[in-house]
């Protein structure tokens, strides 16, 4: 029996036409392709400006930088997400505090409220499974604490408050009270990594959506020279006839997206909402058909009075499990050719956050969310009945482990 991936790309004829196009064009760095893949996301976001660059977590660092975090500010993260979202406040320079999350997986507001301090300058909350958070919640909270905020700079400033950002990796095409992920904060980012929605093989987005008072067209320019080592031009633009001459105005990071990536993202952006996204919605309403008369099946939100998925992941909790259990489950459903994963091992198990001094104990619903977790396939190239059949192992899985 053929064996099920967990995450495989999607590339098809109009992929490889549209990156066959950008090798022969002779460029394939930052160029037309990039800013066409920038004006498709900015579209279905409904915002005007949106920077692509060549990772999330680059992307990440470089918002915090422009806003200005330093040596003792603190950035409030979930301990429930991926390395990334903590480490690029490291890397930023500052400090993530980490607080619990709720039963669906997206940062707890209460725990927000307690963790605010004169030293926080963001809120970096995460999108989980394609599922956003409660932004208008976590909004309330910021406004309340706008007289301890303490700006360090114009800026912050000009924002009067903790700025919020989206760590909107999971969320592409998803809606938080009909709007879309990407307009839901002050600035969002997306990841177009392999295994995402929408990929560039390597890749992200900055979506920028500050309030009024703010030059967004202005704020793009001045990322898009943080992208290009603060150099005033890009390749494409010193490349054309007497462009050569150009300017550093600020030590800058180097993380631009090129064009030979843009390509593979902007043939899937072409048939993402119309294909690509219910095919995703397609697999997991069937999982759900498929696991909801079991009362041991913790079923994932995929739409409720406020939010509709994207569908990135469809994560499973299965009732009454622990690690061990789990991680038995995901070996007897390997043994049947079907590959799952567990999302995400919380950061405060990880060495690097221990050594640091974060504990899981500390994060008591993070670890419960996690232990008893499974993420099952969930991609367009899925069949109805390859679905079935992932379903019927993760049964026989439950059943096997629960009567032994």
């Amino acid at each position: 029996m053929n064996k099920i991936l967990f995450s495989p790309p999607y590339v098809d004829q109009d992929v490889i036409k549209e990156v066959t196009e950008t090798l022969n064009s002779g460029w394939i760095t930052t160029g037309p392709k990039v800013k066409a893949l920038e004006e498709a996301i900015s579209k279905m976001a409904s915002i005007d400006h949106t920077l692509c660059v060549n990772s999330w977590t680059s992307g990440a660092i470089l918002v915090l930088k422009w806003w200005g975090i330093e040596a003792g500010d603190e950035v409030i993260i979930p301990a429930y997400t991926y390395s990334a979202t903590a480490l690029s406040v490291i890397h930023a320079g500052g400090t993530p505090v980490m607080v619990d999350v709720k039963d669906d997986f997206t940062i707890d507001e209460e725990a927000i409220k307690k963790a605010i301090t004169q030293r926080t300058k963001a809120i970096m909350a995460v999108d989980f499974g394609g599922l956003m958070c409660d932004y208008d919640a976590i909004k309330a909270i910021i406004e309340t604490s706008k007289l301890n905020f303490n700006p360090a700079n114009h800026l912050q400033k000009q924002l009067g408050r903790i700025i919020l950002i989206s760590d909107a990796a999971h969320s592409i095409g998803a809606f938080y009270k009909g709007k879309p992920s990407g307009s839901a904060a002050d600035i969002s980012i997306f990841s177009f990594h392999a295994v995402k929605n929408i990929t560039t093989a390597e890749g992200g987005a900055i979506c920028i959506n500050l309030p009024n008072g703010f030059n967004n067209d202005a704020i793009y320019k001045e990322m898009r020279l943080w992208s290009l080592n603060g150099q005033t031009k890009d390749a494409f633009t010193k490349a054309q006839a007497g462009g050569w001459r150009y300017d550093i105005l600020f030590a800058g990071l180097k993380v631009n997206m090129p064009d030979i990536c843009a390509a593979i993202g902007l043939a899937q952006m072409k048939k993402y909402e119309g294909q690509l996204m219910p095919d995703r919605e397609r697999i997991a309403r069937r999982y759900t058909k498929n696991f909801e008369s079991k009362p041991w099946a913790i079923l994932p939100i995929l739409e409720d009075d406020k939010r509709k998925s994207c569908f990135h992941l469809y994560a499973l909790r299965i009732l009454g499990f622990g690690e061990v259990e789990r991680d038995r489950m995901i070996e007897m459903i390997s043994d049947l050719g079907i590959s799952v994963n567990v999302h995400f091992i919380p950061m405060p198990m990880f060495t690097a956050f221990k050594e640091l001094g974060y504990r899981i104990e500390d994060y008591p619903n993070t670890y419960a969310l996690f232990s008893n977790e499974v993420s099952l396939p969930i991609y367009p190239q899925l069949t109805d009945e390859q679905v079935d059949r992932i379903s019927k192992a993760v049964i026989a899985s439950y059943n096997s482990i629960r009567n032994s």
